[in-house]
C-alpha cells in the first residue's frame, strides 16, 4: 500500500503500519524458531531466520539497480507477502505444553482455588507477568538496553550508507544513484553472511563473546567507513565489511533473547525488547541528519551516533551465557500440579 501513498504524511502512516507488522512477526518467528530447533544448533536456526532480512535487502537493491533510473516514481513498486508460509509452520511442543498448563491454572482459578507462585503467574496478563517476575527483570532490562544500543546506532549510521557512498561517487564524477544502489547491494549480501555467521559462531564459542565481538567491530568500523576511507573502490570494500557486522549483529537477538525467558512469556518478552527500543530509536536518523548538517558532513555525525554501540558491548557482559542450554520451559516445577491442586480443593 505504501506504493499508493500520495504525500509524505500518508507514506509515514503506512510505513508505521509496516513497522508494527514487522515487530509482531519477528517476535513470533524468533520464538517459534528457538522452540523448534535443537539446543546444540539453536544459534544456527536464529541466524538463518534473521538472514531473511538480508535476502530482502539484496532483492530490493537488485530491483533498484534495474529500475532506479527510470524516473521519480520508480520507488512505487508494490511488495507482496506470502501468507501460506504461516499456515505450514506448526506450533512448538514447548508452547503447546505451556498453553496446556496455563489452561489448567485458569481452570483452577475459575473453580475458586487461591493460586500462588507459578499458578498465579500463568493466569496473569503476560505483559504484567513480565514485570512482576523478579527472575526475568534483570535479563529483561539488559536485553532492552542491548537492543536500544544496536537499534539507535544502526538506524543512525547504517541507513546512511547508500546516500554517503553516492555522495562520494558524485565527487569522483561517477553516477551517484548507481553507486548508492551498489552499496546497498553489497551491504545486503555481506550482512546476510553476517547473520548466518553470527549464528554458527555463537553455537561454537558462546552467545556473550560473539555478541561483544560484533558490537566492538561495529564501533570500530563506523569511523573507518565514514572518516578514514576516501577512495570510492576502497570504500566499497569497507562497506562490505561494515555490512557484515552492522547487519549481522541483529542476529544476536533471535538467538540469545529466546533463551533468557520462559515459554509462558517468551514471545511477549522478546517482542517488548525488540520493539520498545524501536519507538525510541526512530529519532536516530533525525538526529543523525541534523548532526550531518550541523557538523558539515557524514563522518563526525556517524561517529557520534555510532558510539552507542558501546552500550551494547558493556551490557552484554552482564547477561548470562546460555549456549547449549535447554530453553527455560513452560513451567517445569510447580508447587503442586494442577491435578493435585484440584484434588486438594475437592477434599
Amino acid at each position: 500500500m505504501s506504493a499508493l501513498s500520495w504525500n509524505w504524511e500518508s507514506l509515514a502512516i503506512l510505513r508505521f503500519l509496516v513497522g508494527v507488522a514487522i515487530g509482531s512477526e519477528w517476535a513470533t518467528g524468533a520464538s517459534i524458531v528457538a522452540e523448534l530447533w535443537p539446543d546444540h544448533a539453536r544459534g544456527k536456526g536464529g541466524g538463518l531466520m534473521q538472514c531473511g532480512a538480508g535476502l530482502g535487502a539484496i532483492l530490493a537493491s537488485v530491483v533498484w539497480l534495474l529500475i532506479g533510473g527510470t524516473g521519480p516514481n520508480a520507488w512505487r513498486l508494490p511488495a507482496l507477502m506470502i501468507f501460506w508460509i504461516r499456515q505450514r509452520i506448526p506450533e512448538s511442543p514447548e508452547w503447546e505444553r505451556s498453553n496446556e498448563r496455563r489452561s489448567e491454572a485458569r481452570d483452577l482459578k475459575r473453580r475458586g482455588t487461591a493460586l500462588s507462585g507459578e499458578h498465579a503467574a500463568l493466569t496473569r496478563f503476560t505483559l504484567v507477568d513480565l514485570f512482576a517476575d523478579r527472575t526475568v527483570r534483570r535479563p529483561l532490562i539488559g536485553s532492552l538496553l542491548m537492543m536500544l544500543s544496536v537499534t539507535l546506532a544502526f538506524w543512525g549510521v547504517g541507513t546512511f550508507i547508500p546516500t554517503y557512498v553516492g555522495s562520494v561517487a558524485a565527487k569522483a564524477h561517477l553516477p551517484a544513484a548507481q553507486w548508492a544502489g551498489l552499496a546497498g547491494l553489497v551491504t545486503g549480501v555481506f550482512g546476510t553472511l553476517g547473520f548466518v555467521s553470527l549464528g554458527f559462531l555463537a553455537d561454537a564459542f558462546g552467545r556473550k563473546p560473539i555478541a561483544m565481538l560484533f558490537y566492538l567491530m561495529c564501533l570500530i568500523l563506523t569511523p573507518v567507513v565514514y572518516l578514514w576511507v576516501a577512495n570510492i573502490y576502497a570504500l566499497l570494500f569497507w562497506v562490505a565489511v561494515f555490512g557484515f557486522f552492522t547487519l549481522g549483529i541483529w542476529a544476536w537477538a533471535p538467538i540469545w533473547l529466546p533463551e533468557l525467558f520462559p515459554t509462558r512469556m517468551r514471545s511477549t518478552a522478546i517482542g517488548f525488547c525488540f520493539n520498545a527500543p524501536r519507538l525510541i530509536a526512530c529519532i536516530g536518523p533525525l538526529i543523525a541528519g541534523s548532526l550531518i548538517v550541523a557538523l558539515g558532513g557524514y563522518g563526525p555525525a556517524a561517529t557520534i551516533i555510532g558510539s552507542f554501540f558501546i552500550l551494547g558491548f558493556v551490557v552484554a557482559m552482564f547477561l548470562p551465557e546460555t549456549n547449549g542450554r535447554s530453553l527455560p520451559g513452560p513451567v517445569e516445577e510447580l508447587s503442586m500440579s494442577a491435578r493435585e491442586a484440584g484434588s486438594a480443593l475437592r477434599v
